[in-house]
């Protein structure tokens, strides 16, 4: 992926906004850019296994909101089947597990912390709505490009 965050912001500083300092990647890959799949949780990840384990992810960069509920909703099966469906990143509104395990699976994943627990009992997502955190709105079809420097969204492709 040859792109850098900090220059789409100098040259097109009207069409992006960026993430929060408050994510930090815990993914293999340094890099991520796609569409944008948005799934909004209630602590369970039921809905989020099922787009990753279920659907072509080429392209594309899930985003999460668990409204920063203090359990883990990616980890390292997650992560496999991201890398499977090869999605090219994940953004999580809250956190994730199994940090050990996922550091070298080709997938970059934003999140705010860690959380060793899971919140079991089932609840439904709903996804494909608009979703808004970190101080960036996020709705699909959006666009996300991620590096070292941050995480920034547009509403269209950059080149």
């Amino acid at each position: 992926m040859n792109f850098f965050t900090a220059d789409f912001c100098d040259e097109h500083p009207e069409l992006v906004d960026v993430l929060s300092h408050d994510f930090k990647n815990y993914g293999g890959a340094t890099k991520c850019r796609g569409e944008v799949i948005t799934v909004k949780l209630d602590k369970n990840n039921s809905e989020l296994i099922k787009i990753l384990r279920d659907e072509d992810g080429t392209d594309k960069v899930v985003v999460v909101d668990v409204g920063a509920e203090f359990f883990a909703v990616v980890g390292e099966n997650l992560m496999k089947f991201a890398q499977q469906n090869n999605y090219s990143g994940i953004i999580v509104n809250g956190y994730i597990r199994d940090t050990f395990q996922i550091q070298d699976i080709p997938v970059a994943l934003y999140a705010l912390g860690t959380c060793p627990k899971k919140y079991i009992p089932v609840t439904e997502g709903v996804r494909d709505i608009p979703l808004s955190f970190g101080g960036v709105n996020f709705k699909n079809g959006d666009y996300v490009y991620a590096d070292t420097d941050g995480v920034m969204v547009t509403h269209e492709a950059l080149h």
